[in-house]
Parts: structure tokens; C-alpha cells; sequence
């Protein structure tokens, strides 16, 4: 499985930015999906993740509200939606694939099995 994030950019603070998830080499209709970021000097974060069928997502209670997922598993793509951001949300941000997980695993770097490249996302104040 190859992942590749695309949308990143510079982007004023209030401003929005979708980034996208594009899967190939099989189709992960069964597979969960996450959004993890990483910023310079820290560890990678857990953004947002969504179930193989769509029907569960969760999200870091520091983008809640603002940050939607969502997949298209005829496309084999997921998105992030991401409104009114932040200068903290600049960071690297990664998707992530794995076969499916417990629940609880779903925010758990971990757990995941493929990445993708990353894509920087840069919030100016």
C-alpha cells in the first residue's frame, strides 16, 4: 500500500485547508484511516481517524469542531477538512492506513501500518 498526502500550503490564521489521501496498490475499503501531525521539536500528534466503513470518527479534542474526515472508499481517498485553523495547527501532516483496529487503538500512531509522505501545512498569524 503507497499513500500520498497532497493540499498543504501556506494559509492565513481563520483561513481553511483540505488536504487529501490518495491510496494505491490495494484497495483499503476494509482498512481504518488516520491524520497525524508533527511539528518541529515535538512528537507526532493524533489529528483524526475514521473507520474502514465510515461510520466512526474520531478526533484530538484539539481540533474538534473545526477539522472534518471523510473517505471515499470507490476512490480509495480520505480527506481532512480543515476550518478556522490556528497557527498551532503548523505542522507536518501524515495519513496513515492499517487493516482494522481496536477501537481504542484508533489514536495510536502505533497502530498504523502505512504512511504517507507528509505534507506541510503553515498557519500565518
Amino acid at each position: 500500500v503507497q499513500l500520498q498526502a497532497s493540499g498543504g500550503g501556506l494559509v492565513q490564521a481563520g483561513g481553511p485547508l483540505r488536504l487529501s489521501c490518495a491510496a494505491s496498490g490495494r484497495p483499503f475499503r476494509d482498512w481504518d484511516m488516520g491524520w497525524f501531525r508533527q511539528a518541529p521539536g515535538k512528537e507526532r500528534e493524533f489529528v483524526a481517524a475514521i473507520r474502514y466503513s465510515g461510520g466512526t470518527t474520531i478526533y484530538a479534542n484539539s481540533v474538534k469542531g473545526r477539522f472534518t474526515i471523510s473517505r471515499d472508499n470507490a476512490r480509495n481517498t480520505a480527506d481532512l477538512q480543515m476550518n478556522s485553523l490556528k497557527p498551532d495547527d503548523t505542522a507536518v501532516y501524515y495519513c496513515a492506513t492499517t487493516p482494522r483496529v481496536a477501537y481504542s487503538g484508533l489514536d495510536l500512531p502505533s497502530s498504523y501500518k502505512y504512511w504517507g509522505q507528509g505534507t506541510q501545512v503553515t498557519v500565518s498569524s
